[in-house]
């Protein structure tokens, strides 16, 4: 990892140097080449640690201030260790979902199911005129056909919309 530690209103001394570089090393397992900027800076009474790891076209960033820069340190590990863990098993997820998807859409394909019943709805027949069903039909638009018992004959007769929309048919069983 390619370090580089900045020092605003602060001098950088050896023992700051070791102990980001030290601290980084935490960071380093989670990526093969990456890059840390790190500043540090004194503002009144409180001392700021920024540190920004740039890696792979992604970005993570903590700001902390403590009144001891070494804790300020030790918080901003904290925090991008964090964002890193999160963004990882965010990225994991999504390669491991989408390989599922995948794979389901791919046995789909292979196992298409033909010449065999897949539904099943289960209604009431009444007895009914076949202008009743009509009217009946009409009262749900969604519906293309409606079993019923022919009040006049006794037996199932289906009543249904032919194509062009306006008119109906009657399918009555000879037997």
């Amino acid at each position: 990892m390619k370090i580089k530690i900045t020092g605003k209103e602060l001098k950088i001394t050896e023992a700051m140097n070791d102990y980001v570089e030290k601290k980084l090393e935490r960071i380093n397992k989670y990526f093969e080449n990456a890059e840390a900027d790190v500043t540090l800076k004194t503002e009144k009474q409180e001392q700021i640690a920024e540190i920004c790891i740039v890696t792979e076209g992604e970005k993570f960033r903590a700001v902390t201030e403590d009144k001891d820069l070494y804790a300020s340190i030790d918080k901003d590990i904290d925090i991008l260790e964090g964002q890193i863990r999160k963004a990882k098993t965010k990225k994991d997820k999504m390669m491991k979902e989408g390989s599922i998807r995948t794979m389901d859409i791919a046995t789909d394909k292979v196992t298409e199911i033909s010449n065999e019943i897949i539904k099943t709805a289960y209604y009431d027949i009444k007895p009914i005129t076949p202008e009743d069903a009509v009217l009946k039909l009409q009262e749900k638009p969604s519906h293309t056909f409606l079993t019923f018992i022919n009040v006049e004959t006794g037996k199932v007769n289906v009543i249904h919309k032919l194509k062009d929309g306006k008119n109906y048919g009657l399918i009555e069983p000879e037997a």
